[in-house]
């Protein structure tokens, strides 16, 4: 476990982004904000001692702007914009697989529907990894907190 102060206390994602969508991905995204702020490890690499941490996510200019702050959310302790066509093709086929679970959730034989959410986590897992890899040396979390930051990363492409 990690020191108290080495987590993420707040997160907000940028009302430019955020639409109002359809109820499983409003739930997908509440879920994902109470299970992060739960239970998350989140640090700066260089500084270690400055959490706790209010996060913004945003996409600005076809990046991915991390914007750790100090917990009162009044200094910008590091901007970290990672590019989005890093994460297109991964978002793109989880959507899709998305997609289809959720098709398939409604008259689909339980085989069917267990191995499109194998595929489904699958690909969330390749998200989550290559969130890890672009935050590497930057910030340090672990898996299950990358995770959840990948699914609101998910939430922000999400267009009408």
């Amino acid at each position: 476990m990690s020191p108290d102060h080495q987590r993420i206390v707040n997160i907000t994602l940028d009302e430019k982004s955020v639409i109002r969508r359809n109820p499983d991905i409003e739930h997908e995204q509440k879920v994902a904000i109470f299970d992060l702020l739960d239970l998350n490890q989140f640090t700066i690499c260089e500084q270690a001692d400055a959490g706790p941490y209010s996060l913004h996510l945003s996409i600005e200019d076809n990046r991915l702007i991390f914007d750790i702050r100090d917990e009162e959310d009044t200094q910008t302790l590091l901007r970290l914009p990672l590019p989005v066509i890093s994460f297109k093709r991964v978002i793109k086929d989880y959507f899709h697989i998305c997609e289809s679970y959720f098709d398939a959730i409604k008259s689909a034989s339980p085989s069917k529907i267990e191995a499109i959410d194998m595929g489904r986590r699958g690909l969330h897992n390749e998200g989550t990894e290559l969130l890890l890899e672009r935050l590497k040396g930057k910030v340090e979390t672990d898996f299950d907190t990358a995770r959840r930051l990948f699914t609101l990363i998910c939430v922000l492409h999400i267009r009408g």
